[in-house]
């Protein structure tokens, strides 16, 4: 049986579905490794801004997939992850700040919400 994703039109270098599985697992891992940094730092510069900054940002993250795949809204979802690019560009810089080593972490899923903007955004054009 086809789902609805199956059915939408793609833009191209669209992986395949298997792919996003080990993908994000890859990216849970460096996610976890470089959050385990930053907050093992001694000095935090902005911890607070940063630790409210990180809920929203996850907040977000986690509500995509209700917002993309339970409630098929695409252009909303689309607006999700644009925000989560903004706030994942803040929490890098952020990052940076206490400890290098943790915002390059997260280099990986930077490149890989850009992705997924990009993916979300053909999306949207391609299906009216």
């Amino acid at each position: 049986m086809q789902s609805w994703y199956d059915g939408l039109a793609k833009p191209p270098l669209t992986p395949p579905k298997k792919v996003f599985w080990p993908a994000w697992a890859g990216l849970y891992l460096l996610i976890f490794i470089s959050l385990a940094i930053y907050f093992l730092t001694p000095a935090k510069p902005f911890f607070l801004p940063t630790s409210g900054i990180l809920i929203v940002h996850f907040l977000a993250g986690f509500s995509w997939t209700s917002i993309f795949f339970g409630k098929k809204l695409i252009l909303p979802a689309l607006l999700d992850l644009l925000f989560m690019d903004v706030t994942l560009a803040v929490i890098v810089w952020l990052f940076m700040q206490a400890n290098p080593i943790s915002a390059l972490l997260l280099i990986p899923y930077c490149c890989w919400c850009l992705f997924a903007t990009y993916l979300n955004w053909g999306i949207w054009r391609l299906n009216p």
